[in-house]
């Protein structure tokens, strides 16, 4: 893919995923004989090994028994558990996984919520495994250092993923004895201290920040992923942390990034090249790595020919740059409304195809998004007619402006100029006008304008305790029309019930479920 290709390699005992009994067993002896010693005798091959545990985020390989692929590609999944229970998105498919996450009505058994969870486990599966044989490796020994680190910082996200949407998950290293011993259940506070350590431990062995190939990790991603850590840190220990969190913003606005002139172009299908902004993303590519997961799911369920006839009409897009077309997700009309006092946002990449929503399953009700779509900035065609080719961004610039802005109202020690001044940035960028002040609500509206459809928003109102509380209400929520206060249990997603019976002498679920 692009600078760093994702070779789906066929290892048997290089994905060793016999967790539990929902991931398949491929701790054999493959019939094609590469094992682990073939695969790290050789420098080429190494790199396909460091390949595979990135290639995780891209690409399944019904990887995960009984449950289909298209519930466990990772970008796919954590859209669904981010957006779907928000003001953000809704779905109008009629399939139970999907109503349950668009209503807050979902349970251990829901296709994503396991699809997500399974995924999370089998990536740092792969950089355990990974972590366990690269000392084998013929490869130089300054390199091999940068590959574990770049593995750790893997795993240090994935472990941050199944905090946040999980609490207290399954926790287990290269140091643990694969397949023998069933792992150990973490408290949330704990694996918050590990995950903290992990990436504060990796940072100096990561190359500096802007100075690593594309789709690798640096270490502006891992102060990228500290910051995020921070800023979330009451919620996940009962202790605040946003001076960290402010610290850690500042760190990677100061490492050369800059703000791409272009919002749209962000989400584009070669944003690849826009690493002034993008810090890190999950690499895709139309040719080389095919899936219903990633992109092309982001693009084809925004859009049905209705969609992308009105806005070829009106001149916001020349088309979406795929065949694909489903139809499907949209944001509600409560969504919507941030953008109300200033229309002529760049940002607002949105339709208001209707005033209300009363149609949950209506697709042509609502708000469409054309944020994600497949057009390339020169206008040159897209590597595929079908699949498509826009890397998904796990980390922005712009996050790290809202960061230090949040951080700088909710702690006195931060600086508040500097916090405004880095939201207004946000706000010039968009073409809308600055502001003399700005209140913690203020904040989160703007992450609402710049980060929507990115997967912050659940973790958003959580932070504000506005995701289950009647202090917020939107179109569906809890499965009103009109929207409906739900218990606070629906702020964790429960582990799901074939891992419970798979482990239970380890694992209790989480309340409420």
């Amino acid at each position: 893919m692009k600078q760093i290709r994702y070779t789906a390699l066929a290892l048997g005992t290089l994905c060793v995923l016999s967790l539990s009994s929902c991931v398949k067993d491929l701790n054999r002896v493959p019939t094609n004989d590469v094992t682990s010693a073939k695969v790290y005798s050789d420098t080429k091959s190494t790199y396909e090994a460091l390949a595979k545990v990135y290639g995780a985020w891209s690409l399944s390989e019904n990887d995960v028994a009984d449950l289909d692929d298209g519930f466990t590609g990772f970008t796919r999944a954590f859209w669904n558990i981010q957006e779907l229970p928000t003001d953000e998105a809704k779905n109008a498919w009629d399939d139970a996984a999907l109503n349950g996450l668009n209503e807050m009505k979902w349970d251990a058994s829901t296709g994503f919520v396991q699809g997500l969870y399974y995924r999370s486990i089998i990536q740092i599966k792969f950089a355990n495994e990974f972590l366990v044989n690269i000392d084998a490796s013929p490869i130089d020994a300054g390199e091999k250092e940068l590959m574990k680190a770049e593995a750790r910082f893997i795993r240090a996200y994935q472990y941050w993923v199944l905090m946040d949407v999980f609490g207290n998950p399954p926790f287990f290293t290269e140091k643990d004895a694969t397949g023998k011993t069933a792992p150990k259940q973490i408290q949330r506070a704990d694996l918050f201290k590990y995950v903290e350590s992990e990436l504060l431990d990796i940072l100096p062995k990561l190359k500096p920040a802007r100075q690593q190939v594309y789709g690798r990790a640096d270490a502006g991603a891992a102060e990228a992923l500290l910051a995020r850590l921070y800023l979330n840190a009451e919620v996940y220990t009962g202790e605040p942390r946003y001076k960290e969190a402010a610290e850690y913003a500042e760190k990677v606005i100061s490492s050369g990034y800059t703000l791409h002139n272009e919002y749209k172009h962000l989400f584009y299908g070669d944003n690849d090249k826009f690493r002034d902004e993008i810090i890190l993303s999950v690499v895709a590519d139309g040719n080389n790595a095919q899936s219903w997961s990633g992109p092309t799911f982001f693009v084809a369920s925004s859009f049905n020919d209705n969609v992308i006839g009105a806005l070829v009409a009106q001149g916001k897009i020349p088309g979406i740059g795929t065949n694909q077309k489903w139809g499907g997700n949209r944001a509600t009309p409560t969504f919507a409304k941030l953008f109300d006092k200033a229309p002529d946002d760049s940002r607002a990449l949105i339709l208001r195809s209707t005033p209300d929503m009363p149609k949950l399953k209506e697709f042509n009700q609502g708000v469409h998004v054309y944020k994600f779509v497949n057009l390339r900035t020169d206008g040159s065609k897209p590597l595929h007619v079908d699949f498509c080719d826009m890397d998904f961004p796990l980390f922005r610039l712009a996050e790290m402006h809202l960061i230090y802005a949040e951080a700088s109202l909710r702690d006195a020690s931060v600086d508040k100029s500097k916090g405004l001044r880095y939201f207004n940035a946000l706000r010039t960028r968009a073409g809308v006008p600055t502001v003399t002040s700005i209140t913690l609500r203020d904040v989160l509206d703007e992450r609402g304008r710049e980060l929507y459809w990115e997967g912050h928003r659940r973790t958003d109102l959580i932070r504000y305790k506005l995701l289950t509380t009647a202090d917020y209400m939107w179109e569906w929520k809890g499965g009103a029309e009109h929207g409906r206060a739900v218990d606070a249990t629906r702020n964790l997603y429960p582990i799901p019930g074939s891992d419970l019976l798979a482990n239970i002498e380890n694992l209790k679920q989480n309340p409420g479920y």
